[in-house]
């Protein structure tokens, strides 16, 4: 770790969550993600860096950030306020005087200290409990400094820390991170090499290794199948993954995550089409065969996590 305290890029702050890990948690959701799933429910954390955003229909046409930019990087046209991308430099000064919050800053550049002290403000529900901290994405392990300084400094106020992983990483990364974590909730989101990379635009293979080596490493490790209906849904893949969870040491969870099409709002705030228009709901009846399927292989199994 560096001798300054480290940044970090995170997109939101979430409190009195249920399902990011055991008990109350507080979850910070850091920004970038090397995977583009196409089930994904965060897209404001999928780019690297801090954007700005303007929200279709927001706009009430005062015109108050054009001149107000300091990189003349805004005008007025027919449909409203348009950006010039070359010459922004996401300041954020559009966002701060817009009266109508058309201007929006994706992402937030913040200190260990600033994200600690939002932390704190929870931490008397974490008290006597297994709630606690769970840092989430995007990828964390993206931002390896920052959520190494993170869990070191919720350590010392003894918070319970999980990270919320797809598993891709540099396994020095994770040899980093591993000793202040005490719980890795970890996806796998398919176990066919080609399908996953189909699915994400990544290789499984460095995801599926990091797993064998944190699991014979004695982290403890709580498996979560996103079971996206066409994706990974069927018996051949719930039966892997099935398999290769049981074959690691100390893996005797697993959490089911039905897909859900609730992000959908967030992607037309955005501008951005949504890739899963063609994943059909999941079949209540599916979802149950793939948890007696995991079941029956010994796991304990949650759905919903």
């Amino acid at each position: 770790m560096s001798r300054t305290s480290p940044t970090g890029i995170i997109f939101a702050i979430k409190r009195y969550a249920l399902h990011d890990g055991p008990d109350l948690r507080t979850t910070v959701f850091l920004k970038g993600c090397p995977l583009s799933c196409r089930w994904c429910h965060n897209p404001e954390g999928m780019r690297f860096g801090t954007e700005i955003h303007t929200v279709p229909g927001k706009c009430v046409g005062c015109g108050d950030c054009v001149p107000a930019c300091p990189q003349n990087a805004l005008r007025v046209d027919g449909v409203g306020i348009v950006r010039d991308h070359s010459e922004c430099m996401i300041c954020g000064t559009c966002a701060e005087i817009c009266p109508s919050l058309a201007h929006e800053c994706i992402g937030q550049r913040r200190t260990v200290n600033s994200v600690i002290a939002e932390i704190a403000k929870d931490a008397p529900f974490f008290e006597g409990t297994n709630g606690g901290v769970t840092f989430s994405g995007g990828e964390p392990l993206a931002q390896p400094e920052f959520l190494e300084a993170l869990l070191r400094a919720c350590g010392a106020r003894g918070w319970h820390r999980a990270v919320d992983t797809s598993g891709l990483a540099a396994w020095d990364v994770l040899t980093r991170i591993a000793p202040h974590t005490d719980l890795f909730l970890f996806d796998l989101k398919h176990m066919d090499t080609a399908k996953h990379r189909t699915a994400t635009g990544v290789d499984n293979a460095l995801i599926l290794d990091n797993a064998r080596r944190l699991a014979h490493a004695g982290v403890v490790i709580r498996f979560r199948l996103p079971l996206i209906p066409g994706i990974n849904d069927d018996d051949d893949n719930i039966e892997a993954t099935g398999r290769f969870a049981t074959s690691l040491p100390g893996v005797a969870n697993i959490d089911v995550l039905p897909y859900h099409a609730t992000a959908r709002g967030k992607y037309q705030k955005l501008g951005l089409p949504y890739p899963g228009d063609a994943i059909p709901p999941s079949d209540p009846a599916l979802v149950n065969r793939a948890v007696q399927r995991l079941q029956a292989r010994g796991l304990s199994v949650r759905v919903g996590g």
